[in-house]
């Protein structure tokens, strides 16, 4: 069910939501922990649903890339120093697009 209403939305639209799970990780982090995996979980779910998507087989290294740096902002930025807060701008950026193209 939740795959046919995800490929109904734009890419905009699928990348904003994801960042709306991004921002609420970030509102979470470090206050409830519970709350902040729950958005994490969610996130990488959309993520990966995204990536299923055969109509974003161009932008599929983007969203792969987007996917890798969620992972790294997760364990701390270990690895490419990501941060929530990085992800957030970049992800709102689509949320912006998306209410523009409405």
């Amino acid at each position: 069910m939740i795959l046919d209403n995800w490929q109904k939305l734009s890419f905009y639209e699928q990348m904003g939501n994801i960042g709306s799970e991004i921002s609420r990780a970030l509102n979470w982090q470090n206050k409830d922990e519970n709350s902040y995996n729950n958005a994490i979980d969610r996130a990488l779910e959309l993520i990966d649903l995204t990536i299923s998507d055969l109509r974003w087989r161009n932008r599929l290294k983007e969203i792969v890339r987007a996917r890798e740096l969620l992972a790294d902002a997760m364990f701390g930025g270990k690895e490419y120093k990501t941060t929530f807060e990085d992800l957030n701008r970049y992800f709102f950026q689509f949320a912006l697009a998306a209410r523009i193209n409405k």
